[in-house]
């Protein structure tokens, strides 16, 4: 069985076992790190640039493969530069599903350019960051970041706010011709599989997505 390594930038245990639980379903035996230092949850430009310090030089067991289970891959370029091993980041996969999703969605009602993505997320101060992301993998099918109102982290602590804030920000993504929605973090993984039947349009879980890119690499 390979060994995976899902890496959580935030310095929180309980959302590493979380999103190893999500990644199981797809790469079973999947294990996790947890960043020694830092923020809870990653809020700001400034925590995701020491996350990515952080993860970039980590030191790290013999596996297969790496995910790097932040929204904003901290760290990833530099881990796979050094690394023989694939590594994804959960941000970057995402877009690639949506925007195949999205696409697919277009050709199959008769459209040249499919209905587009957004992202769904908590976190406004890295808005700036996750639309240069979205934009670099998902070019002009790629429509925006639709934030979720109150804080990250009071949110975080009351599952029905949470989900009720995600599900009303979709259906803004969705009545803006949003053809898939992606739920924009790790530490969402769960409110991301609750949502998956209720949402207007296919929810995208960054952590299903990398962990399903994955699986694909390693079966090559």
């Amino acid at each position: 069985m390979p060994q995976i390594l899902l890496m959580n930038p935030n310095a929180n245990s309980a959302t590493t076992r979380a999103m190893v639980a999500i990644a199981s379903k797809i790469l079973p035996g999947v294990s996790g790190w947890t960043a020694p230092e830092g923020p809870q949850m990653i809020v700001t430009e400034a925590t995701l640039d020491a996350a990515a310090e952080l993860v970039g030089a980590a030191v790290l067991p013999a596996c297969d493969g790496v995910i790097v289970s932040a929204f904003g891959d901290p760290g990833r370029a530099r881990l796979a530069a050094r690394l023989s091993c694939p590594v994804l980041g959960i941000g970057a996969a995402a877009a690639r599903q949506a925007s195949a999703l999205a696409s697919a969605s277009g050709d199959s009602s008769g459209g040249s350019s499919g209905g587009g993505f957004a992202v769904v997320t908590t976190t406004p101060d890295l808005a700036p960051r996750i639309d240069r992301m979205m934009a670099g993998q998902g070019g002009a099918a790629y429509l925006g970041c639709y934030l979720t109102q109150g804080e990250p982290e009071a949110l975080m602590l009351d599952a029905a706010a949470l989900d009720a804030a995600l599900l009303e920000a979709s259906e803004r993504a969705a009545r803006a011709g949003a053809a898939a929605v992606i739920i924009g973090g790790g530490p969402l993984g769960e409110a991301a599989e609750r949502l998956a039947e209720c949402a207007p349009v296919p929810l995208i879980s960054p952590i299903r997505a990398a962990a399903t890119e994955m699986a694909a690499l390693l079966a090559r």
